[in-house]
């Protein structure tokens, strides 16, 4: 009983000691915020105490001794003698108002509640273990020869070893061409072919010609030498059939034209080893026989080959030639031959080739000279793998020859006149490499100085009907500058494209120009494999501007009478627009077309001849 009157007593000492000592404390707040506040509008004697606007009663209920304290510290205040209270003789019933600053109660915060994770996860760690390399250490700041890599299998793209194409069109366009081979093999190769083709114009009478071509080939390739050889004949045609057409003559001579040429060739040349200090050689002979429909002549006969040897980076070689040559017509035989002897030395980097050497050219038969050329060049990689930059510079006699007059210009008439040309020093300079993967450039600017240089010009005497060329020569030495860009594009293995423009520029020495040769000449192509069956092909070649006049005393000298007087005639420039198409139905059977002169536009290589307009012709081929 006692211990229970002791707990009772304890509690009642305990709330005695712990309230007045908190209606103290709050007594000291209150007492400085109604202190804080009550400066703003002090009190009048006398006035009653009134709410001011925006002010708010604070009740706090919390806890009874909260009360108690405000009571406690309300009635200390207000019954002091200087209270606000005072005037009114510190009434005990009067309310009074505490303001002070807004103190916003926030709400206990939402815990997330997030039970631990209690299972034990060791991740595994594999044992490691270090083997030690026992490799010297080598330095690798020198360049190393690369080892040749073994090249891949190839496959056969060419699946069979003969192929014949046939086709017609327009024109009267007849067309076929046969390829023929004993197959693959490292030590054996042996073929031939033939080709025909042949069309006929309607805007002239007689404007037709035809090309035939058949011939075989061989090669054997020993452990040391290899040989080659090959014999081929060629027959091609044409008429004269071209005049003026403002001014057509009374009579025409169209009487036709035909060349034949029966060539040969062979030649043993010693394999290429990658050997030092290696000695090489090769040894070759060739010809033909060279004759046209009427009285003109030419026999060829040329043994050429060289010796070279090896030391490291430097050759030292000798190349000569022996060329004989007759050549005769209704008014002349010459016999006009050549021998040539070319010693050089090399040296060759990975940076750099130079070639430095003489060329001394001894002529005899109808024409005796002795002539000492230079013939060197050089090349420096200014940039690697992309850009080289070379200079040549040389000289050479040119042997005047039938077969390459006529083939350049079939309209020629008899007795030309032969004399050789000399290119006394051609320099050239320029760029060549890789501007890009796959693109390929190279330009050249040149300046050639040429001795009797070869022109072709009209010779026409349209009142006997007769509408041929001849050749005269500039006497003198005639200058050549100018410059050629080539440029060679392969995107893929699907598409390629080729260009090459030529710029010209002559200096004549007696003529007034150069006469039919053009200043300007663009030829482009292109090649796009559709897909496995489909590729089509194009190409464009346009020609500058021309000019052509008659020479007098070449007339005079044919006709044995005076021309007309000679008049300049301009040859208008051009371009050939062409394309074909070709489709695979299988691997043996092909079908293909093709289009020339798409414009339509009047080219005239020379004046008076010009070529086909819009001719289109089709086929097929067969392999097997």
């Amino acid at each position: 009983m006692k211990l229970k009157y002791t707990y009772t007593l304890f509690t009642l000492i305990m709330v005695l000691y712990f309230v007045p000592a908190n209606a103290q404390k709050s007594t000291k707040s209150k007492k400085a915020a109604t202190t804080k506040t009550t400066k703003k509008a002090p009190a009048k004697p006398g006035a009653k105490s009134t709410k001011p606007s925006g002010t708010k009663k604070v009740t706090d209920t919390k806890s009874l001794g909260d009360q108690a304290a405000k009571s406690a510290a309300d009635t200390t205040k207000g019954g002091g003698a200087g209270g606000a209270n005072g005037a009114n003789g510190g009434s005990l019933s009067e309310e009074i108002v505490i303001t002070s600053a807004y103190k916003p109660l926030l709400a206990d915060a939402v815990k997330i509640r997030r039970n631990p994770d209690l299972e034990d996860k060791t991740p595994y760690k594999a044992p490691l273990t270090y083997s030690p390399l026992d490799k010297r250490l080598e330095r690798n700041s020198e360049i190393k020869q690369l080892d040749a890599m073994k090249m891949p299998a190839q496959l056969d793209t060419l699946p069979y070893n003969n192929i014949v194409r046939g086709a017609v069109g327009n024109l009267k366009t007849t067309f076929f061409e046969g390829y023929f081979g004993n197959g693959r093999d490292q030590a054996l190769q042996v073929g031939g072919y033939v080709k025909h083709i042949m069309q006929g114009g309607t805007t002239y009478y007689k404007q037709n010609e035809r090309n035939d071509q058949i011939g075989v080939f061989g090669k054997s390739i020993g452990d040391v030498n290899t040989l080659t050889g090959r014999i081929d004949y060629t027959n091609s045609s044409n008429n004269f059939y071209g005049y003026d057409k403002d001014h057509p003559p009374v009579k025409l001579d169209v009487a036709g034209q035909s060349f034949n040429t029966i060539g040969a060739e062979g030649e043993i040349a010693k394999n290429y080893k990658d050997v030092e200090n290696d000695f090489t050689y090769a040894l070759k002979l060739k010809g033909y026989i060279f004759s046209d429909k009427f009285n003109a002549k030419e026999n060829n006969l040329v043994l050429s080959g060289f010796l070279n040897e090896t030391i490291n980076q430097f050759y030292a070689g000798l190349s000569a030639s022996l060329d004989l040559s007759t050549q005769k017509d209704s008014l002349y035989s010459y016999n006009n031959s050549i021998v040539r002897l070319n010693p050089y030395i090399k040296f060759q980097g990975t940076a750099y080739k130079i070639d430095a050497g003489v060329n001394i050219v001894d002529e005899f038969g109808f024409a005796s000279r002795f002539s000492i050329f230079p013939a060197a060049k050089a090349e420096l990689q200014v940039i690697p793998k992309y850009v080289r930059i070379f200079v040549e510079a040389k000289g050479d006699v040119n042997k005047s020859s039938l077969r390459d007059f006529y083939g350049l210009n079939p309209f020629l008439g008899q007795n030309l006149d032969i004399r050789n040309s000399v290119d006394k020093l051609d320099l050239s300079a320029g760029l060549k490499g890789t501007l890009a993967p796959g693109l390929g450039f190279k330009a050249t600017f040149f300046r050639n100085t040429v001795k009797n240089m070869p022109l072709f010009v009209s010779n026409f005497n349209f009142a006997a009907g007769k509408n041929r060329f001849g050749v005269i020569y500039d006497d003198g030495t005639a200058t050549v500058s100018g410059f050629n860009g080539e440029l060679d594009y392969k995107a893929s293995s699907d598409v390629s494209v080729f260009g090459r423009a030529e710029f010209k520029t002559y200096s004549m020495a007696t003529e007034v120009q150069a006469w039919n040769m053009p200043k300007f000449k663009l030829t482009a192509g292109t090649a796009i494999n559709i897909n496995d069956k489909v590729k089509v092909t194009g190409s464009l070649l346009f020609r500058g501007i021309a000019y052509d006049k008659p020479n007098d005393a070449l007339y005079t000298k044919t006709f044995g009478v005076a021309g007309p007087p000679a008049a300049t005639t301009q040859i208008s420039q051009f371009a050939d627009l062409s394309g074909g198409v070709e489709y695979s139905i299988n691997k043996q059977i092909s079908i293909f077309g093709k289009v020339n002169n798409i414009l339509n536009s009047t080219n005239q290589t020379w004046l008076y001849y010009p070529d086909y307009g819009f001719n289109i012709f089709g086929g097929a081929s067969f392999s097997f």
